[in-house]
């Protein structure tokens, strides 16, 4: 089954104006289905592949002639050298458009090679797992509970896959690959430690400290794992909002992973029933909410401006998204039930705020408003 991606007119309408398009991503979140999708008649080359690899790398000038534009290279990060060549390409056909759709799942490493060879050149998108509004347009929306057990990763949806099986198969393969292509670990366990402590702090402060007497190891070092699990997309962090409203506010950032479902695995959660009997039930579905607002954005080619706000005194606001010169304010609640309760940090703040634009609680119950405060079902939330 093939799932149409909200992405995907953007990404042609970039291949109409840019030589070069690069499409980064998590692995697995689809790049390569979607690429060939929007792209059937290009050339396909995948730097996975042992032998291609060695191709690009011993004699790149007989790789490019042996695989001419317009041309998909997947996981380009393998070979970043090859961004030279396809500069020189590109710029002795200055008029030719969507050249090179180019695919990556490790980002610094990508972006770095596409800023010192490829700028001005090429246009950037990020591909995300799939979002609410994907599987609904494919297939009757599930529960919540087995939205966040299942997660986002297309080809759970798509081929209906056991979650527990492939994303086991998922984290060896990112420990054992991408994990170890940067940081060379003699010892894996300490890392696997960090990875589902991490999990367990979802939509927490993320307390470097903390974790790292737990794992053992030192603040820096966490410091240094979370960089990289953000550099794969695995996990994304958001800032507490720096504006002043007279209050101290808290200096850490709160952490979510890119697909919710990853993180009930490196939970032990087994089944969807046990989703929402489990301690951090609040903390995944206000992941599965944040991660709808980050994808919401960079499906339509747009700057993510997410944080959240927590003072000193426990005062907290969930989601703060910045939309041009307004500041939308939400707070997430899991609850089914409609009280009104739930909208009083977003009625406090908004008095504060001279910015303020929408103000709304996201839950899991009915729409429904009052005092000027949206109530909405987070299966329609559309920051």
């Amino acid at each position: 089954m093939m799932i149409q991606r909200e992405i995907a007119p953007w990404l042609l309408s970039l291949a109409e104006e840019y030589p070069v398009v690069s499409l980064m991503g998590p692995r697995q979140s689809g790049k390569t289905t979607l690429a060939k999708a929007l792209f059937p008649s290009y050339g396909y080359v995948n730097l996975e592949d042992p032998d291609e690899r060695r191709a690009a790398e011993s004699d790149g000038a007989a790789f490019m002639r042996r695989h001419p534009a317009p041309l998909v290279i997947d996981e380009v990060q393998r070979v970043p050298e090859l961004l030279s060549r396809i500069q020189v390409a590109v710029d002795a056909d200055s008029g030719r458009k969507g050249a090179y759709i180019l695919t990556g799942s490790h980002q610094p490493t990508l972006r770095e090679g596409i800023s010192q060879t490829l700028a001005g050149r090429v246009a950037l998108a990020i591909l995300m797992p799939l979002s609410i509004g994907e599987i609904r347009s494919a297939m009757a929306l599930p529960e919540r509970e087995e939205l966040v057990f299942r997660g986002f990763l297309p080809r759970i949806w798509a081929e209906g896959l056991s979650p527990a099986t492939f994303l086991s198969n998922y984290i060896a393969t990112y420990v054992e690959r991408d994990v170890n292509a940067v940081l060379n670990l003699r010892d894996r366990r300490p890392f696997e430690t960090f990875l589902r402590l991490v999990a367990g702090r979802v939509g927490q402060l993320m307390k470097y400290e903390a974790i790292a007497s737990e794992a053992g190891v030192s603040a820096a070092t966490v410091k240094a794992w979370l960089s990289v699990l953000e550099a794969g997309f695995v996990v994304f962090t958001v800032p507490c909002y720096h504006r002043n409203f007279g209050k101290r506010f808290v200096k850490a950032p709160k952490v979510y992973f890119t697909d919710v479902g990853l993180c009930c695995h490196l939970l032990g959660i087994q089944n969807p029933a046990q989703v929402e009997r489990d301690p951090l039930f609040g903390g995944l579905f206000e992941n599965l909410v944040v991660a709808e607002a980050l994808k919401r954005h960079l499906n339509r080619g747009l700057e993510p401006h997410l944080h959240f706000v927590r003072d000193y005194k426990g005062f907290e606001v969930d989601l703060l998204v910045e939309n041009g010169r307004t500041l939308d304010l939400y707070e997430i609640k899991s609850s089914m039930s409609f009280h009104e309760s739930f909208a009083e940090n977003v009625a406090k703040l908004a008095a504060l705020v001279p910015n303020a634009g929408r103000t709304a609680v996201v839950y899991s119950g009915r729409p429904a408003a009052a005092h000027g405060i949206d109530y909405v079902n987070y299966a329609d939330f559309a920051p």
